[in-house]
């Protein structure tokens, strides 16, 4: 059995398709074609054997999508044609121009790009939307010319005002991590744990952008050194309340003389809160100094090479 599209010739995808639609169907919807050929794609026909349905869908997908965008760009050479404005356009603007239409205005605004183009809007539309664009596609001749023209009109118009891709996000890790950012360490790590276990290459993508406050202990020793230099003592005690005697230790050692000396931990109970917002304000601090260029995050927590 065929099971992938990609190891087809043309003469096996027209095959496929005067087996769908009949030879006397296809014959007519497939211009040109002499008596010669036909006689090749019966004998292909006979030859090819059994062929997987998503195999067959695509085939009569890339059909209707020619087929369509042939006819509506048909006319004099002068003449402009109704979706040109779409040529050359990035894909995000193109999937922010047509997400939220009708799936027939969809399937008929994809009829006019390139395949690679077509599935890049595809993959991101709600699966509910997806199918109903295809059904669109198989149906998009039942549009009449002045139906599409006035599509095509109101698609450009609404292309003037959409952003400019750098104006504009569709999220990923980096814009996971700044909403990470907002939250108390306790979130941060329930939401990371969260996110590892459903999908890892995201909370892989989200590590080159965020920076947690466990994380600061893999700072080499002159960062770290840098980095409490700048925050109050009275913040690093109260951010080093519960945590492991080795690590308050290794932070008092990378402190100047005279705030070794001033050090004293916080006794007794303090609110979860106050925690919270000391361990905050010192990641605040660390990302201060990333910005400043006194170190690289990705390098940092990605295995890059760190020099002290």
């Amino acid at each position: 059995m065929i099971t992938d599209y990609n190891t087809l010739s043309g003469l096996d995808k027209v095959a496929i398709l005067f087996t769908i639609l009949g030879e006397s169907l296809a014959v007519k919807l497939v211009k040109g074609i002499h008596e010669t050929d036909i006689k090749k794609i019966r004998t292909r026909i006979r030859e090819m054997g059994a062929v997987s349905t998503p195999v067959k869908k695509q085939v009569v997908d890339e059909f209707y999508l020619s087929f369509l965008s042939k006819k509506f760009s048909e006319g004099d050479g002068d003449s402009k044609r109704p979706f040109q404005f779409l040529d050359g356009m990035p894909d995000e603007r193109l999937l922010a121009l047509v997400e939220v239409e009708e799936p027939r205005i969809i399937a008929l605004a994809l009829a006019q790009v390139d395949t690679e183009q077509r599935g890049f809007v595809l993959d991101r539309l709600p699966p509910e939307n997806t199918g109903r664009v295809l059904l669109e596609m198989g149906a998009l001749h039942e549009i009449p010319l002045e139906g599409v023209v006035n599509i095509a009109s109101q698609l450009e118009e609404k292309s003037h005002f959409l952003p400019r891709g750098v104006d504009f996000s569709r999220g990923g890790g980096k814009d996971v991590a700044e909403l990470l950012s907002s939250m108390s360490p306790a979130e941060e790590a329930k939401y990371l744990e969260a996110i590892g276990r459903e999908s890892p290459d995201l909370l892989k993508e989200i590590k080159k952008y965020h920076l947690s406050f466990d994380d600061i202990f893999q700072f080499p020793d002159n960062l770290l050194r840098d980095l409490m230099n700048s925050v109050e003592l009275d913040t690093i005690s109260m951010a080093l309340k519960g945590l492991d005697q080795a690590i308050v230790d290794r932070v008092i050692e990378n402190l100047p003389q005279k705030k070794q000396a001033m050090f004293e931990p916080v006794e007794g109970s303090v609110a979860k809160r106050d925690i919270d917002m000391a361990q905050k304000s010192i990641v605040t601090a660390a990302r201060q100094m990333e910005k400043d260029g006194r170190f690289s995050l990705e390098d940092l927590l990605g295995g890059g090479e760190m020099v002290e």
